[in-house]
């Protein structure tokens, strides 16, 4: 019999449920103090290693006191469609961010007070326990489910494992986990250093400026001989000489919205991947519990929206009435699908071969082209753009060396984040796979030790 078949102990019988989460205030007052709230939504982003961006709120000191989050809550989403879901607290998450982190009033906080149990093993078995569906015996409602907490403190039962099984189990998923997390990390240098580049050559025009003003640019001499030596004026200020400045439109070989059957996408849950506007986070960001399907007939029957390696998919409409609030990233590699499709409330950009598509993904996620699709997109009905005003986007066009340059320079990196990407999604389907039965006791820490010690014996 393995170790997790001894009896289960009750859920409740070994942690605390605190009060209830807190909204609070979404603007300064006198003795409020500004806090990160933490939604249902955003519990899987930090669970698969993303990083969230939990709004920020204004609360009480003493709904502070009583709902501030530390390292070993366990925080489980109590209401909405993915109720259930949940994340244990790490010091890595409240790191993260400069403000206290505290949790909605659509989440509950569980605390382990059962010394016999780490508040690590109890998460891993709660998410395990949603991965396979148990947890969806506990919602209530049809709209907008809920989760009968005090059901689920009351019936649902963890296996009486010992705390050297329970370190194990913690240990081996969460060094998947910090793989993971740290892939993230890599990613965001990668992307800053990338980002460091365009500023330099496109924005500030550092190589420029120093030639110019008789400097070295710092850069090998063929490449610093594609930069000119002055600025010239343009309607968009000073430019580089031989640099110009054109609408969007002129530079596109590509730019459509892609579709749904008649009635969406709810009733499906498998075919073929589509991309919505909520997906269009940013480069190598993608939440993969957000996906919808489209069936394979109708993916192919689309004259348009199918995903091609190196598309820009640009965030086309939606938000708060008169709010639009741009986002941009760019897929590939088969990431976050090899074959895929994009729907009607998403763009999907290409830029003509010179122009290239690194280029096109740093160009529109600048502050200068945010800002203009800000504005063009901000006060109306459906906040958004039309393809008319993405056409007209003011771009700043290098002359083909310099972006040759930076598409070499560049392409690596934009490479390796999405190699990381992808290789985080498998970290993360194997953790997945362990999950229920390194909690079961079908894999033990004595069985790896045995099959280790048989690895070592049999040599190379």
């Amino acid at each position: 019999m393995s170790e997790a078949e001894a009896t289960g102990v009750q859920l409740g019988s070994i942690v605390e449920s605190t009060v209830g989460g807190v909204w609070g205030d979404d603007h300064a007052r006198p003795g409020l103090i500004q806090v990160r709230c933490l939604r249902g939504i955003d519990l899987n982003s930090l669970a698969e290693g993303a990083q969230p961006d939990p709004p920020l709120r204004w609360v009480s000191s003493s709904q502070l006191e009583s709902r501030r989050l530390t390292v070993g809550d366990l925080v489980i989403e109590a209401s909405g469609s993915n109720c259930g879901r949940s994340i244990v607290i790490r010091g890595r998450h409240l790191a993260a961010f400069a403000e206290p982190l505290v949790y909605s009033n659509f989440c509950r906080r569980l605390v382990v007070t059962d010394s016999a149990y780490l508040s690590e093993f109890v998460g891993w078995c709660v998410r395990t326990a949603f991965s396979t569906g148990e947890i969806a015996s506990f919602r209530t409602g049809t709209s907008i489910p809920n989760l009968a907490v005090d059901s689920l403190l009351e019936r649902f039962e963890l296996p009486s494992v010992p705390l050297e099984q329970q370190r194990f189990i913690a240990s081996t998923l969460g060094t998947l986990d910090d793989k993971i997390e740290l892939n993230r990390r890599m990613n965001e240098t990668l992307e800053e250093m990338a980002r460091a580049l365009f500023m330099s050559w496109f924005v500030d025009f550092d190589p420029v400026r120093a030639k110019a003003g008789g400097r070295d640019p710092g850069l090998p001499t063929h490449l610093a001989d594609v930069f000119p030596d002055r600025l010239v004026e343009s309607e968009s200020g000073e430019i580089p000489e031989g640099w110009e400045v054109r609408p969007l439109g002129d530079l596109l070989q590509v730019l459509e919205t892609g579709g749904r059957p008649k009635g969406g996408v709810a009733l499906y849950d498998s075919g073929v991947p589509s991309i919505g506007a909520e997906s269009i986070v940013g480069l190598g960001i993608h939440d993969f519990s957000k996906t919808k399907y489209v069936p394979r007939e109708y993916f192919d029957a689309m004259r348009r929206g199918h995903i091609q390696d190196g598309d820009v998919l640009l965030y086309k409409d939606g938000g708060k009435p008169g709010q639009f609030e741009p986002h941009v990233t760019l897929v590939g590699d088969a990431f976050p699908f090899g074959e895929c499709a994009i729907n009607e409330h998403v763009y999907r950009v290409r830029a003509d071969s010179a122009l290239g598509q690194a280029y096109l993904y740093f160009w529109l996620s600048s502050e200068a082209a945010e800002a203009e699709m800000r504005n063009r997109g901000t006060g109306v009905a459906i906040p958004g753009l039309n393809s008319t005003q993405v056409k007209s986007l003011t771009t700043l066009v290098p002359t083909e060396p310099v972006l040759a340059h930076f598409a070499r320079a560049c392409g690596p990196l934009i490479s390796r984040i999405l190699a990381n990407c992808n290789e985080a999604r498998a970290l993360a389907a194997i953790r997945d796979a362990l999950l229920p039965r390194l909690i079961s006791g079908e894999i033990s820490s004595s069985a790896l030790g045995r099959r280790e010690a048989a690895s070592t014996a049999s040599g190379p």
